[in-house]
């Protein structure tokens, strides 16, 4: 089963400390943050159809959106932090409103929304390998704004179509129904799922789901 495992989640040997902690630390580590994308083939996502109709993001929603901006957080690279966009929310939130519905409309999404900055934390307190680090990616609070207004728009078209017994990424959920209890579960991790995942894979499991609309 390890075997099995290892095969599954591309395990690779440990190299040891000596050769990790070195000058070329930075580049090492972002060609193996990019191995998925350098060695995947590139896979366009159908556009959507001429008489598509995307979701319309409202001047209220956005601005709400913004209001809830949590100003403890980085700024991503665009460096504006968060605490200016929701002090101004009132201001920019027609702006913000043209740019989404129209990033929604060409199935677009805009290129310095997609720039982010990753910042290598260490899962241990000894370093073997560059898979010992944690890459936590820093991204444009506009983006993780507009993220929220679109996973509003398909968790709202597909609640009758999910497993009412699916416990994860679901809010005020609780794995037992009553107290006292206890399950036995086994997790396995893959490595780097969320990087492996091919958009037109993606759109055809909304579209399974009986998503409505596929926004982008």
């Amino acid at each position: 089963m390890w075997a099995g495992l290892k095969t599954l989640t591309d395990y690779k040997k440990k190299i040891s400390s000596a050769e990790v902690m070195s000058a070329s630390l930075p580049d090492e580590l972002n060609t193996f943050y990019a191995r998925f994308e350098s060695t995947s083939p590139a896979v366009e996502v159908q556009k959507a159809q001429e008489d598509h109709c995307p979701p319309v993001i409202s001047r209220a929603d956005v601005c709400r959106t913004l209001k809830r901006i949590n100003t403890r957080k980085a700024p991503g690279p665009d460096g504006i932090p968060g605490r200016a966009l929701k002090v101004c929310a009132d201001q920019l939130a027609d702006v913000f409103a043209d740019i989404f519905n129209m990033s929604l409309l060409q199935s677009v999404v805009p290129t310095c929304f997609k720039e982010t900055i990753i910042v290598p934390v260490p899962k241990k307190t000894k370093i073997l390998s560059l898979n010992d680090y944690r890459p936590v990616a820093l991204t444009s609070t506009i983006m993780k704004c507009f993220e929220r207004l679109v996973k509003l728009f398909i968790t709202s078209s597909i609640p009758d179509s999910l497993d009412p017994l699916q416990f994860a990424y679901r809010p005020n959920r609780s794995h037992l129904d009553q107290r006292d209890t206890y399950v036995r579960m086994l997790f396995i991790d893959y490595s780097s799922a969320f990087n492996t995942i091919v958009p037109s894979k993606l759109v055809t499991k909304l579209r399974d789901l009986r998503a409505q609309q596929c926004p982008v």
